[in-house]
């Protein structure tokens, strides 16, 4: 296992659509543990594997609180099949957007399915912060961040800034702060 770097803001591959994992197996767990390790050294909650630069449709999640044992979950080839009515504001941030928070709205509750890391087919419904962090990961594997969900004006100030840093910046900078993916 070992700690991947974050794919940070403007990175185009952010932008990128996830392709589908055709098989669970050795590789792909190895990948989810590593997507696990990165996730808890930034440290995050959720964290899409187009964030370490694989395009696969992955992304682990973990909303264990600090004195609480860990509790990864790892969803491959997830899928909203369905969405409450019901809205719900979290702030969120993500690890690919460092040091930057805003309250975004999205359904209360979820069903998903998904391929567990033996490849069992499984559905969740989840609501609370794991439907936000369902569908905050689930946007990355569509190349969609957290920030397309707020204004536009917003969104441009954001990405103006990412793009000033990613020119002033050294390369291999870590990002701060506990984040969804």
């Amino acid at each position: 296992m070992s700690i991947k770097p974050l794919i940070i803001l403007p990175d185009p591959v952010l932008r990128q659509v996830s392709k589908p994992a055709e098989r669970v197996d050795g590789a792909l767990r190895k990948l989810a543990d590593d997507m696990l390790d990165t996730m808890y050294d930034a440290p995050g909650i959720g964290l899409a594997a187009i964030q370490i630069g694989e395009p696969l449709r992955m992304l682990v999640i973990d909303l264990a609180k600090e004195d609480e044992p860990p509790a990864p979950h790892v969803f491959i080839n997830p899928e909203i099949l369905e969405s409450a009515d019901q809205r719900s504001v979290y702030e969120e941030g993500c690890l690919s957007i460092p040091d930057y928070y805003a309250e975004v709205e999205r359904p209360a509750a979820v069903r998903v399915k998904y391929l567990d890391r033996d490849g069992k087919l499984q559905e969740i419904e989840a609501e609370g912060l794991m439907a936000t962090c369902l569908q905050h990961e689930i946007d990355h594997l569509n190349g969609v961040l957290f920030i397309d969900h707020i204004s536009k004006l917003k969104r441009d100030m954001v990405v103006k800034k990412f793009k000033k840093l990613a020119r002033d910046k050294p390369s291999g900078s870590k990002a701060p702060g506990k984040l969804v993916g």
